[in-house]
């Protein structure tokens, strides 16, 4: 007998996941024809209604984008210690007689497309940006990064936040003038986490030996400063490789399958970003 699992992603906006035709490839790859992945645009006041719909039995999982990851953590009957170090949730596993558990995939993800490029420790690194992203850049820093990290930022309300998000996880955090963005290209490690668009005017900033870029976007791509930066020969990580690597830990999750199919997702990934840009 076949078995009949559900997952989806939630989110709102949620028109442009890419989280369906990656955890598709993966139920493919692994055999799992039972298994069903869907999207559905869910805000945070709906958010409590839809869990309570859900009929038991049927769901193995969701994926969680904004602006629902801090809001579904009341609804949880529990949350992994990697997800209460950001109190931010993106994926919910259903276990045993229902139960709600939440995880975050983000951040052993953005540690592990680092890993997949040979990064695995740096004495120092830079974050531009200072929003929930930021959070779990300085959560995977926290991991490889054995100096001090620096992290600009356009206001002094998120300079707060991230000096309290750096003693929490322990992260010595320099605070530093978005205006003075170009400086964070000496760190060996920069980790862009800003809306499409932002670091576009510094990419004629990019030095003439850059180290390693991780811009968390991937769509459009490459981003101005990535293929500035690619253009002097430094290594670039992209958004997809960041979404690749959470959506692995999430089917591992959600299936207890693993491992997960990195190279079959990373195409699915590949195909929908090059049908979107011809069409």
């Amino acid at each position: 007998m076949v078995e009949q699992r559900r997952a989806a992603v939630l989110g709102s906006p949620i028109a442009h996941s890419l989280s369906p035709e990656l955890h598709r490839a993966a139920y493919e790859a692994l055999g799992l024809t039972g298994w069903a992945y869907d999207r559905f645009e869910v805000d945070e006041a709906a958010l409590p209604g839809f869990l309570a719909e859900l009929p038991p039995g049927d769901w193995a999982g969701l994926s969680l984008t904004m602006p629902l990851k801090r809001a579904v953590i009341p609804l949880l009957d529990g949350i992994s210690d990697t997800a209460a170090a950001v109190e931010a949730v993106n994926t919910v596993v259903f276990g045993p007689s229902g139960r709600l558990v939440g995880d975050n995939t983000d951040i052993p993800g953005m540690a592990a497309a680092l890993r997949e490029r040979g990064i695995e420790k740096v004495d120092r690194a830079a974050v531009l940006g200072a929003g929930a992203t930021a959070s779990s850049a300085l959560a995977a820093l926290a991991r490889i990064c054995t100096g001090e990290v620096t992290v600009h930022v356009r206001t002094s309300a998120r300079a707060d936040e991230m000096r309290r998000w750096g003693e929490r996880l322990g992260v010595p955090v320099r605070i530093a003038d978005w205006t003075d963005a170009a400086a964070a290209f000496d760190a060996p490690l920069v980790i862009a986490t800003t809306p499409a668009g932002t670091t576009d005017p510094l990419a004629a900033a990019v030095p003439e030996r850059p180290g390693t870029l991780f811009d968390v976007l991937y769509e459009p791509w490459p981003t101005p400063l990535a293929a500035a930066w690619r253009a002097r020969g430094g290594a670039v990580v992209g958004g997809l490789d960041l979404l690749v690597h959470q959506a692995v830990l999430q089917v591992e999750l959600m299936t207890g399958r693993t491992p997960a199919p990195l190279a079959a997702m990373r195409a699915a990934g590949m195909r929908a970003l090059a049908a979107r840009s011809a069409g």
